[in-house]
């Protein structure tokens, strides 16, 4: 690293997610959330600001872990941690997120960011950590989720759909 991105990486890893002021921190909502130790957690916010530092080195986009874009999920809802504490005082530029559209081509390009992303890892931080870095992190968290909890249909969208109607009807025979 030279000076400017030395200075910028300590800025980095010096901000603090968690509120001090706060009875449920961001660390802990992410623990319970995804079932995580307190040492992991800690773990995968480091991470984080390594991939955050990543980012932040050029105009080319980088893919974060799936683990790391948990961490980046819930820091975007502390929208004033996030937008103007973290991007506006530390990093002095806006980082974005930007989710994959879908399909073939989108996972291709995807995946060869994510390998350029574990190359540029390497190259400041050495091999990344694998239970933090799955390789490739391309199982959508959104499956992840369905896999892991039992959905229960809104119900705006039967009321939408009509289910009730049609459960009126049956239950009136």
């Amino acid at each position: 690293m030279n000076d400017r991105e030395s200075e910028l990486y300590s800025k980095i890893c010096e901000f603090q997610l968690d509120n001090p002021a706060a009875i449920y921190k961001l660390s802990t909502k992410l623990a319970w959330e995804y079932h995580w130790t307190e040492i992991y957690t800690l773990r995968a916010i480091h991470e984080y600001k390594k991939f955050v530092f990543l980012a932040t080195l050029g105009e080319r986009l980088v893919s974060p872990s799936t683990t790391v874009d948990r961490v980046w999920h819930y820091h975007l809802l502390y929208t004033h941690s996030y937008w103007h504490d973290f991007c506006g005082k530390v990093l002095n530029k806006q980082l974005h997120h930007y989710p994959g559209g879908g399909g073939v081509e989108e996972l291709a390009k995807e995946r060869q960011r994510y390998q350029a992303t574990l190359e540029l890892y390497q190259t400041y931080f050495g091999n990344p950590p694998a239970d933090i870095w799955d390789s490739p992190p391309l199982q959508s968290n959104h499956l992840a989720y369905r896999q892991r909890y039992l959905l229960i249909p809104n119900p705006i969208y039967w009321l939408n759909n009509n289910w009730f109607s049609s459960l009126s009807k049956i239950s009136r025979q």
